[in-house]
């Protein structure tokens, strides 16, 4: 049953690790407000990198390699227990107790993920697999966890994500400028809020890759001394590789039609090998500085695409790893010069945190029993309430 509609502040923890694998942002954040209204304030916030082999053990199931379900199941308690470790230490931090927490919101870490239907003895299915077993997180931390947020809406005909533009129309609509807030994380996906917008008025769709290209090739340049190219300072020495840019951006998936989604599926190990690495003559900074000029030429193409021809827009309201990679960011406002470029921090969302405290209220709108996908943007034939909740 869904808890009682509450204006009163509530103190939510969000949860969430992407399609880049590296670790698990926590938010505690203050919700004031009613649920269908929430007021928002960061009160902490940690980033908890996955050791070494967690990381690979995640990375090597996430790309299909062979596993067990004992080695899933495993890794599902496993991850449950870091989950609730990463929710301890950040209220450690902001000296909140754990026993104060009305609920965490626990996106989970995403090991597969299939939007779009595929035959499977005969029918369409469609499905997701999120692990970090809820149940540990509850029994841990003594509060209601809210995970398993994508189902829902995939079973009402939805393509589980992007779920974080309900929250973005919640937080960033404006009565006289039009937003896109673009999140650049593993993968890069944009939500589309019309000035003075209605709920199904907004859109939004996963564009490419984001930082996920980018950072498979500077662990494999890098033999994995590094992770990601700070301020996008290694690819900023080398020159696109324009027939390779041409050639990925022919693929379907860019032309597609909203709404879509994408992940390591379509742009993960494989696609790095098949594109990039094959090109053994190419130098190192040539090929980072074709793969971020490849996340900002799909997002800047989606944008004139699918947005700019119908929807009068003001601003890109840009959070995510990617808001640090200068270069990208600098490139989004060469290519989209109409636009106001500017980062989600100006808007009291800190880049780094926006997705956890994205969470943090879709668990609040679940505890209260109210829908937390927009159709329009997932393609679901209605809204839906997400996830299930496990108390302590």
């Amino acid at each position: 049953m869904p808890e009682q509609p509450s204006r009163g502040a509530r103190l939510v923890v969000g949860l969430m690790s992407g399609t880049s694998m590296d670790g698990i942002d926590a938010a505690l954040v203050r919700i004031s407000g009613p649920a269908t209204q929430p007021r928002v304030r960061l009160l902490g916030f940690e980033m908890n990198p996955y050791s070494a082999p967690v990381r690979r053990t995640i990375l090597r199931i996430a790309a299909g390699e062979a596993a067990t379900a004992g080695e899933i199941s495993q890794l599902n308690f496993l991850l449950g227990e870091l989950f609730a470790e990463a929710t301890l230490r950040v209220c450690r931090t902001a000296r909140v107790p754990p026993a104060r927490l009305a609920a965490i919101g626990s996106h989970g870490q995403t090991i597969y993920h299939q939007g779009s239907p595929t035959r499977e003895a005969g029918r369409l299915v469609t499905s997701t697999l999120q692990v970090a077993e809820p149940a540990v997180i509850a029994e841990r931390t003594g509060a209601p966890v809210v995970a398993d947020f994508r189902p829902a809406d995939m079973a009402a005909g939805g393509q589980g994500a992007p779920l974080v533009p309900l929250v973005d129309y919640l937080l960033l609509r404006d009565a006289r400028r039009g937003t896109v807030a673009l999140n650049i994380g593993g993968i890069a996906n944009f939500t589309v809020i019309p000035a003075n917008a209605r709920p199904e008025e907004v859109f939004g769709f996963d564009t490419g890759p984001g930082n996920m290209v980018i950072d498979g090739l500077v662990r494999n340049f890098s033999h994995g001394r590094k992770t990601y190219d700070a301020g996008g300072r290694w690819a900023a020495r080398g020159q696109a590789i324009e027939p390779l840019l041409a050639e990925v951006l022919r693929l379907p998936f860019f032309r597609r039609q909203p709404p879509k989604s994408a992940g390591r599926e379509q742009f993960g190990q494989w696609f790095g090998r098949e594109f990039f690495l094959k090109r053994r003559s190419a130098k190192a900074e040539d090929l980072l500085r074709t793969a971020t000029e490849l996340t900002a030429r799909s997002i800047a193409d989606a944008v004139d695409r699918f947005v700019l021809g119908s929807i009068s827009i003001h601003r890109l309201i840009v959070s995510g790893g990617g808001a640090h990679n200068r270069l990208l960011v600098s490139r989004l406002s060469q290519l989209l010069p109409r636009l106001r470029v500017q980062l989600s921090d100006a808007s009291g969302l800190p880049a780094d945190a926006k997705e956890a405290i994205a969470f943090a209220v879709l668990a609040d709108r679940t505890m209260h029993g109210l829908p937390g996908n927009l159709p329009s943007v997932t393609g679901a034939r209605r809204a839906v309430v997400l996830g299930r909740i496990s108390r302590p």
